[in-house]
């Protein structure tokens, strides 16, 4: 156990240091380019704190765990949405760009609905409904790039901090080291949490399905909340929300995706968990992982596309809701 606590200590370092180079690499091409913030957290931030839960899920797919991978893509949307972005949000709500949301948003919104349709009419995903996602993902990456080199992207609103006039300017090609050592430091440092966390949680006896829906997308999501701590701390709360919505359509229309074309899979009671309602036993993903996938994002994105800001109670509504869909998955 020691070993294992050992490793885990290790791993959080590296997302640490990580975090923080591939935050600061991601301004300094932000700048670098004039590409707002919103949108660099959307695409380059999103897809490098997005690795580990690709790999996690890949791998499970490649191995049969397809409890493992579906319950990681799921489970990473609603921490990424209810702990990561709501801390950020209790701690500083601040005014933000709707124009600039817009296409995240949507493309979650079309991307979940695909997703959990095809869900509960086949209870299962075949290859062709991951490749119609993966599309999906392909097509917002082109969007988001064509609009960035067209520079037709609002500029954010003037809500960045004072600190970001003083922060130091770092040559392009380190910028670019920034990058990759930093996404390279996350992706592994969170490896080694995912692997070194579930070895102790089974050590624990917990079962695996709770490991796939709490420590396993808590493991994979902690860049996100490493990334948006550091976003938060430099006065980047833009990179920080850009990261969280890019990185909730990246776990559909690429985790989840990528997961059913590598080896499709039905919902069967010995490997998905099963609660019983009304007498009838059902799948706890269909009847209350993926609504609260639905509600938990409803929450945060709503109010902001409606009024162009983010309050403090929606990241205090947002922290209830995962202590109890985490006490849920503990006690249920």
């Amino acid at each position: 156990m020691l070993v294992h606590v050992l490793w885990f200590i290790l791993g959080l370092a590296l997302l640490i240091k990580g975090g923080d180079w591939f935050v600061d690499g991601s301004v300094g091409v932000a700048k670098k380019f004039k590409v707002p913030d919103l949108l660099i957290g959307a695409t380059v931030v999103s897809i490098g704190t997005t690795l580990p839960e690709l790999m996690v899920s890949a791998t499970s797919a490649f191995e049969g765990h397809s409890a493992m991978a579906y319950g990681n893509a799921v489970g990473s949307i609603i921490c990424n949405t209810s702990l990561i972005c709501a801390i950020t949000i209790a701690v500083a709500p601040s005014v933000i760009n709707k124009n600039t949301m817009k296409i995240p948003v949507y493309f979650f919104f079309t991307a979940a609905v695909i997703f959990a349709g095809v869900a509960y009419a086949f209870k299962g995903f075949s290859r062709p409904v991951g490749i119609i996602l993966l599309a999906l993902f392909v097509a917002y990456i082109v969007i988001q790039v064509v609009k960035a080199v067209k520079g037709k992207t609002d500029e954010e609103p003037e809500a960045q901090g004072e600190g970001e006039e003083k922060e130091k300017v770092y040559p392009m090609w380190l910028t670019v080291v920034m990058l990759v050592v930093g996404a390279a430091a996350i992706a592994v440092g969170a490896r080694l949490l995912v692997n070194h966390g579930t070895a102790i949680a089974e050590g624990l006896g917990v079962p695996e399905t709770v490991i796939a829906l709490t420590f396993v997308a808590l493991g994979t999501s902690l860049p996100e909340l490493v990334t948006a701590i550091t976003s938060l701390a430099k006065g980047h709360g833009a990179l920080s929300l850009g990261n969280i919505c890019g990185a909730n359509l990246f776990n559909i229309a690429l985790v989840a995706a990528a997961s059913a074309a590598i080896r499709p899979f039905n919902f069967e009671p010995g490997t998905f968990s099963t609660i019983v309602i009304g007498g009838k036993e059902m799948f706890a993903s269909l009847v209350i992982d993926t609504p609260v996938m639905f509600l938990v994002m409803l929450i945060l994105t709503v109010p902001a596309m409606i009024k162009g800001r983010l309050y403090r109670w929606q990241g205090i509504a947002l922290l209830a809701i995962y202590a109890g869909f985490c006490a849920f998955q503990f006690l249920g």
